[in-house]
């Protein structure tokens, strides 16, 4: 237990222990049912996703007592691994991960998670209108369609979007000298002006960003477009458009054997009673000699915090004193992607022995992006999709049946066979319903936002300092993202302290 205090410890042993009885993970605390205590701790960690535990280890490691609040009775955050059984699982939330995305790969690494390539063996199938094709993901488009009508604005557009983000801060984008004219107008409004193909060539962006962001490209304005592609990157390597889309050399080339919440869980294993589990946070109280975090249960007494939620979520805590207006602007004018992910098991890949690889791209929904989403042995076959958007809303309102049999139906009709409607098992997870996420796959930015206000998206304010994979410089929205977020505020912690 190095990093908490022997008091602390026997304050909170009985709870833990309440935790492991009620089937929770072995030496994480769950104290839904404790009477309120208080702990005492260096720092307080509000979050138990990737980064927030990504913090919490960092500051371990550098000699720092540490308590975790979670506000669900399980820890990975927008990680969610789903038990489709026989050992194995299907991720219900974030999964990939790909090229230069180095902070996620060797974090993973160290706490004994590996990685197996996604299948990628085979055509994919692009679906728009009365136009079907199918295609092999190779150069020079990746898994992108050579759809005629598409490829000159495909060419045109990607090549504008990543001469953007090429001299582009990845650490302020609002100091663009353009950043100003880039807020101003959304990604639909620079795709009207710039394209051969206006209409077309946004009926298929939508599936993209749909799927990508969980919106519509009339949502997100040209400044967070072109910063998300300048984050595709690292260090030494510039970020790109085609990075974010394709699947070799690109975000989606790579899972984790046994899912990529096994990484969070890893992670909280090795941190023990430290991570505290329903445990939602309700204020946060600075003063001159630390700051007090309540939750319904516990308070806790620290110096320093590190709020590690979406800004929309982090904007629900009270703050005493009140948050500077430049941050709570940005966090009311921050909003969560509309995502589900819909999946279907079946006994086996059936499709890959038709030559498909699983993956397809269609326009006009409900599922814009399909993918195969197997177990690395293949002993069953999982075909899944994202519904984004407005196919969000619309399939968010039908029922559990009726939404299943639109999805089954749709992908039946996209792969050309009708065993995709007999699955032996089916589940779905809205990210908008989940009430400690509320939509993702992340935080998204509108026009005037990030010019105005970006500077506060992680700037601390006193002893609050902010992590999650928004606040990140490279792969913003990504699990890496949200790693090296978790590295910095426990850096800056560190400093501080």
């Amino acid at each position: 237990m190095t990093g908490l205090s022997r008091r602390s410890f026997l304050q909170t042993g009985a709870a833990a222990a309440a935790g492991v009885a009620a089937g929770q993970l072995t030496g994480v605390a769950d104290a839904s049912a404790a009477t309120a205590s208080s702990l005492t701790a260096d720092v307080v960690v509000v979050g138990a996703g990737l980064a927030g535990l990504t913090a919490a280890r960092n500051l371990v490691k550098g000699g720092r007592s540490v308590v975790v609040l979670e506000a669900r009775g399980r820890v990975g955050g927008r990680m969610l691994n789903h038990d489709i059984g026989t050992g194995h699982i299907a991720e219900a939330g974030g999964e990939f991960i790909g090229a230069t995305q180095d902070h996620i790969v060797a974090l993973a690494a160290e706490v004994g998670v590996t990685t197996f390539d996604a299948y990628d063996t085979g055509n994919n199938v692009y679906v728009n209108g009365p136009l079907t094709l199918k295609y092999a993901d190779q150069p020079p488009f990746g898994t992108a369609p050579a759809d005629p009508l598409l490829l000159p604005d495909l060419l045109l557009l990607s090549q504008q979007l990543d001469s953007i983000a090429s001299t582009m801060s990845v650490s302020a984008p609002w100091t663009d000298p353009k950043a100003a004219q880039y807020d101003s107008i959304t990604l639909e409004t620079w795709v009207r002006q710039n394209a051969l193909n206006a209409d077309y060539t946004l009926n298929v962006l939508a599936s993209a960003t749909q799927a990508l962001w969980g919106c519509e490209p009339r949502d997100v304005s040209l400044l967070y477009a072109a910063a998300y592609v300048a984050s595709a990157g690292n260090e030494t390597t510039p970020g790109t458009f085609e990075r974010l889309l394709d699947v070799k050399g690109g975000a989606q080339q790579s899972r984790f054997v046994g899912g990529s919440q096994l990484v969070a869980l890893n992670i909280a294993k090795a941190l023990g009673a430290r991570v505290r589990l329903n445990q939602p946070v309700r204020s946060i109280t600075q003063a001159s000699a630390g700051v007090v975090v309540k939750t319904d249960a516990l308070v806790v007494n620290a110096k320093r915090v590190v709020v590690a939620v979406p800004p929309p979520l982090a904007a629900r805590i009270s703050y005493s004193p009140a948050m500077p207006s430049a941050r709570d602007q940005l966090t009311q004018r921050c909003f969560m992607g509309a995502l589900m992910k819909v999946e279907a098991v079946y006994a086996t890949p059936f499709w890959r022995d038709a030559g498909l690889t699983g993956q397809f791209l269609t326009v006009g929904g409900p599922v814009g992006y399909g993918f195969d989403n197997s177990p690395p042995d293949a002993s069953k076959g999982v075909l899944a999709g994202f519904v984004g958007g407005q196919y969000n809303r619309k399939l968010g309102a039908m029922t559990p049946a009726a939404r299943k049999a639109a999805v089954l139906a749709q992908f039946a009709a996209v792969l050309g066979d009708s065993r995709f409607l007999a699955p032996v098992d089916y589940f779905d997870m809205n990210w908008v319903d989940e009430p400690w996420s509320r939509g993702a796959p992340t935080g998204l930015f509108g026009p005037g936002a990030l010019f105005e206000y970006g500077p506060a998206l992680r700037t601390p304010v006193g002893r609050v300092h902010w992590a999650g994979t928004e606040t990140a410089e490279y792969w913003t929205g990504y699990m890496d993202g949200a790693v090296r977020s978790g590295e910095r505020a426990a850096a800056e912690v560190l400093a501080a302290l």
